[in-house]
Order: structure tokens, then sequence, then C-alpha cells
């Protein structure tokens, strides 16, 4: 099956394969990788103008209600893939794009700034970036290829473009039709080292939760050649009706070395020994290409109380909110453990410092007693975590946690969420119109993340919801008592914000009677700890022989601006470009966290004896480790550089060797 393609020519490379082409000379491979000039071919072919911006035309605000409409289900699932994306795409001055399966934008969400750049050249909801209207870009180039694609700077076909790097997945369904997909865009002028595999690995999650539920009455097959995968996305998923195979996920079908031409032509037989087996069970099988390790389930079939789950996502069905990157209603969860968060989730598993501990059962106190809890911290702290413990501890636990995340709400759509319309409210509601996430959260808890930009229109509404206990839909309608527990979070100093007359001071101390402030990553004590149950959540319980020592002390010393979200971004990352059974070294890591603070092991020969320290400061001293660890490893720099926990590269520029010479990678 095609897989995700590197695409890392030299930018004078590039240049160099435009001038070329352009002029009708032939590109060879070394200038300009193929999925690009087989883009660039078909671009010519179509005529498409490279010198200038090709139209777009943004749809009608109607128009565009409507396709997201159509494809409601698609952005309900890829919504905690969005929310994960969308603190590294601040970070990095980018933004995340979810399309439907034509290259339509459906949502934007990432750093306000660089959204703003990236609508000058159309890229924002509305406009279609398909390849044949657009040009080569990662979008429309990764659904023309049906594969993972990076396009950067002038490797975009319009000259216009080339102030964007952009990295696209698809998002296949389980029976291989193209439903959507994810891309994650930058400026050109700022590396983007791990953009295509964390889309890749968003794109991953989204396919493996389109099996959930979706196949009642038939055979789930889940298996791997390293049974610390079952589970994750990393996983290959056959479906069969009887002995014949009707789906399957990508991984599924490369583990097997077929394609999606394989659906209904071959049977079980066909691939595995043996028969299929008992449910539950988990055993060793041979398969096309090697033994694999093999967990069968039987899914209960579809009843009239219980209709199936649909997995086609387009038409999609309805549910309620039109906002797809805007967090939405989670249903009422059955049991007070559904409130943790999944493996590998931001801040999964009872993380929280001592103090931290005692400001949740605080929270859970106040909120039984019908007090607003405020929760503020950093970016990627942990802030929706710890609301959904408040939740799960609480007497509401068996009822809604509805959250919504007012910073990534298009302002238009701000009161239609929260306060829901009746049928024709305007153009593009649904027929039977929507509640609303406050009624959503009647019996249970409301969640308002990053409150601190809900926009002051909306502010003295909330006011008087919290005040009432009613609500008044959109569109008219009569008022609706509502009774719900209020959570509230932000990474904003709202007191500031009163001051600066950008927050209401009567809606401030109405929200903020108790307020829990989570501890930043690095502040800490720790770290390791944290980073490593993180991992085994990931990795499996052998996790840590997996990476170097190194390796982790480098990840324990640095700082993590992103906080349990970056880490936990980082380590996905980490885990789904790793071979099976590898050992991960410094230099698996992404360049920031690498470059942020080496790691120095210890090294073989003896430390100097005390006033034999090499004079000249840091410098001098840096140069002695290096000079000795290359005399313990016989002159080898790969062997001194992992002697020192550092890149072969970082050795040979302080050396002032080949690699001190800057290079355009």
């Amino acid at each position: 099956m095609p897989s995700a393609v590197p695409l890392r020519a030299p930018p004078e490379a590039v240049l160099a394969a435009r001038r070329r082409f352009f002029s009708g000379a032939s590109v060879g491979d070394d200038m300009l990788s193929a999925p690009i000039l087989r883009s660039w071919t078909r671009c010519a072919a179509r005529g498409l103008p490279a010198d200038r911006s090709p139209r777009a035309e943004p749809l009608a605000q109607g128009e565009l209600a409507a396709r997201r409409e159509r494809h409601e289900a698609l952005r309900r699932q890829c919504r905690p893939e969005l929310e994960a994306l969308h603190a590294s795409a601040t970070l990095s001055d980018s933004i995340v794009i979810l399309t439907d399966p034509g290259g339509l934008v459906l949502d934007t969400v990432g750093s306000i700034e660089f959204a703003d750049r990236a609508a000058q050249v159309a890229l924002r909801p509305g406009v279609n970036w398909s390849e044949a209207d657009i040009g080569t870009n990662a979008i429309g180039t990764a659904l023309v290829e049906r594969r993972a694609v990076e396009v950067r700077g002038a490797e975009h076909y319009a000259e216009a473009h080339g102030i964007l790097t952009c990295a696209a997945a698809p998002i296949h369904d389980p029976r291989g039709e193209l439903v959507g997909l994810l891309d994650l865009s930058g400026p050109a002028s700022v590396p983007h080292l791990h953009a295509l595999g964390l889309v890749q690995l968003a794109a991953d999650q989204v396919e493996h939760r389109l099996f959930d539920g979706a196949f009642p009455g038939h055979n789930l097959v889940r298996f791997h050649r390293d049974p610390s995968y079952l589970g994750t996305a990393r996983e290959g998923i056959l479906v069969f009706e009887d002995y014949r195979l009707v789906a399957a996920n990508r991984p599924g079908l490369a583990l097997l070395g077929l394609d999606w031409d394989a659906l209904t032509t071959r049977r079980f037989g066909d691939l595995f020994e043996g028969a299929l087996g008992r449910a539950g069970e988990t055993r060793r099988v041979r398969a096309l290409g090697g033994e694999v390790v093999m967990r069968l389930e039987r899914s209960a079939p579809a009843s009239a109380a219980f209709p199936a789950a649909r997995t086609a996502l387009h038409p999609a069905p309805s549910f309620g909110s039109q906002a797809a990157l805007h967090p939405a209603p989670r249903a009422p969860a059955p049991t007070r453990a559904t409130a943790r968060a999944a493996p590998g989730d931001e801040a999964s598993g009872p993380r929280f410092d001592p103090q931290s501990e005692k400001d949740l059962g605080r929270a859970v106190r106040l909120l039984e007693a019908g007090v607003p809890v405020l929760v503020q911290g950093e970016t990627g702290a942990g802030k929706e975590v710890f609301s959904r413990q408040i939740h799960a501890r609480s007497s509401r636990a068996e009822r809604a946690f509805a959250a919504v995340n007012c910073a990534a709400l298009p302002e238009g759509l701000i009161e239609s969420e929260l306060f829901g319309y009746e049928e024709g409210a305007f153009t593009g509601a649904r027929r039977a119109g929507f509640k609303g996430l406050f009624r959503e959260a009647d019996g249970g808890v409301l969640f308002l993340d990053e409150i601190g930009d809900m926009p002051l229109s909306l502010q003295s509404r909330l006011l008087r919801v919290l005040q009432e206990r009613e609500v008044t839909p959109l569109g008219g309608g009569r008022a609706v008592k509502v009774d719900f527990a209020l959570v509230c979070a932000t990474h904003r100093d709202l007191k500031a914000l009163v001051d600066q007359g950008a927050f209401r001071a009567d809606l401030y101390f109405r929200i903020a009677q108790y307020t829990v402030a989570l501890p930043a990553l690095r502040t800490l004590a720790g770290r390791e700890a944290v980073i490593l149950q993180i991992w085994r959540e990931l990795a499996g319980a052998n996790a840590a022989e997996r990476l170097s020592a190194p390796c982790l002390a480098t990840l324990v010393a640095y700082d993590w601006p992103g906080n349990f979200r970056q880490l936990a971004g980082s380590l996905k990352v980490l885990h789904a470009l790793a071979e099976p059974g590898e050992v991960l070294d410094v230099d698996a890591l992404p360049a920031d966290i690498r470059a942020s603070r080496p790691y120095a092991a210890p090294l073989a020969d003896p430390p100097p004896a005390p006033g034999a320290a090499p004079s000249g400061g840091l410098d001098a001293v840096t140069r002695a480790a290096m000079d000795a660890a290359l005399a313990a490893s016989g002159g080898n720099v790969s062997q001194a550089a992992r002697r020192l926990g550092i890149h072969r590269s970082t050795l040979h520029r302080h050396l002032g060797g080949p690699a001190a010479r800057p290079k355009v990678r």
C-alpha cells in the first residue's frame, strides 16, 4: 500500500528544478521527489498558471454550513485529533485543517496570526484546495496520491503558495473510501520537522476509531507482529463476515502486503492458518509474511433497540452541533471510570501532584454545594483532565460532561452552540433545531474551556443564564430551565482582563468563587516518573527498556513549554515512528528537544583530578569532554557522539569538522 513519502529535497535543488521544469527541460530524481514531480506534470497538463495565484472563491456562508452539516460525522470523529494538534499548531505558528474528501476546507484551528496570513492565499474555510483547482499542495496532492504528503515552500506549483509548508494525511474509512483529510500548515520559513508524522498519526487514530461499534454481527481480528501494539492505532484490524474479508485498516493490509482490492476477494484461510478461534482469545498464528499475535472480537448483532453504528461518513447522520473543531457534548458516562483520559492523552492517569490532589478533593465538595470552579494553568497543563476528574468523582458522574472550547469556536457560532436554536433560526440551521450545550449539560457538568477568550457580547448572556438557570434558544421559543454544575478553565489572567475591560467583572466573580492553579510540567519534581508512565501507556509494560538513558535524561531535562499535551504528543510521534523492539536514542527525538539540553553520558575514562579542569570556561570544558569521548572511542565520531548523548553532526560542528559548514537540508 502507498505510505508516507518524505519530501526533503534542499531548497536550492527545488528552485533549480522549477527553472528546468518550466523551461521544458528534464528534472532529475535528485532534484525533486517523485510525488511532487508527478503533481507538477499533472498541473502543467491541466494548463494551471504557476506565476499567479489560482482563483479560489470561497463558498457562501450558507453553502459552507450545508457542507459542514453533510460531514458532521467526520468532524466529530476528528475532534480529539484536532484538539491534540491544536497545541502543536499554536506552538509552531501553524494551523490545523480538516477538509472533506474533495479538498474543501471545512475547519481551521491554531495560530491566529498565521491563519490571517494563510487567508491571504485563500487557505481558509470554504475554499477548495484540490490539486486540479489550486495546483500542487499537500491537501490536493495527498488526495490524488492517496498517501500522506508534505509540500514545502517552492515545491508548491503556484509561486504565491511558496510561503507555506504543509503536511497532509488522507482519512480512509474501513472499506477504503476517502472520507476526509487532516493538514498541518505553517510558514515555509520555520522548520516543521515532525509535521508529517503528526498528521499521519492523527489520521491513523481517526481511522482506528471508525471501527468502534461499526460492524455488528461481524468478526474483528486485531493483530500485529509485536503484541505491545495491540489496542493501538498501529495494530492491524480485519473485519470478516463469516470468513470473508469485508473491511480493514491500512496497517492491517500493510502487515499482510495487501491493498484495498483484497476486500471481498480474500477469506480468512487465505491470510491465516487455522480457524478464527474463540472471542477474546489472544494467540500466535502463522500469517502472510510471518507469525503474528492475534486477538478475535465478535460484535453483538444489531437490534431494533440498539441500531448499528454507521461507518460511512458521507452523507453524515445528524448529531446536533454545527462546529466540529469546537468541543462537542459527550454522551453521559455510564460509570465514573469513563471520565478518565485515554492512554496517551495530554494528562491521562492519576498524574496530579499532592497539592493538586487536595485541590481536586476541595473542588468536588464545592461542586456538590453548587459553587462554580475555575481551573487555571498554562496551555497543555491538564485543565480539561482535571475538570473531568471533578466530574468523575462527583454525584453527577453518570450524567453528561458537556465541554466547549471558547477559543476554538467561530464567534458567529458560539451562541447557537451554547444556547441552541429553533428550526429555521438561520440559514443552514437543522430542520429539527438544536438544543445547545447548556441543555446537553442538564443534570451534569458544563465545562467552558478557555473562557477568557469568550467575546464580551456573549458574557452578559452567560451571566444571565448562570443567574436565572434557564436558556432561551435562538429564533424564539420559550425559556427552558437547566440544572448543571459549572467548571471553567483558562490559561489567561482573568483579573488582568477585568482590569483591561476585556472581561466582565461581575462574570469573573460569579465563576471564580474557587480557583485552582495547576502547576506547569517543568516545575514538577517527578518528571521522569510522569514521562515513563505515559510512555508505558503507549508502548507497553517493558517500554522503559526501549528508551536509552541519554534519551530519557534529555526528555526529563527539557522544559516542555506545551506541558503534558506537548509531552504526550512527542511520545506518540516517537512511538509511531519507532520500529518494533527498537531502543530509542537521543537522535530519535524532535530537534527542538534534542538541542535544548544535551545529556552527557559518563565517559569510560576517570574524571580529572581536582584542579586539573581545563581553563577557558564552558567552551573549553565542552571541548575537553568531546576530546575525551573521542579518545575513549578510538577516534570513532559516531561512537563518541553516542557516549555524549548528542547527534554526530553536533560533535562535528564543535570540532570544526565537515558538518561545521552550513548545509541546506
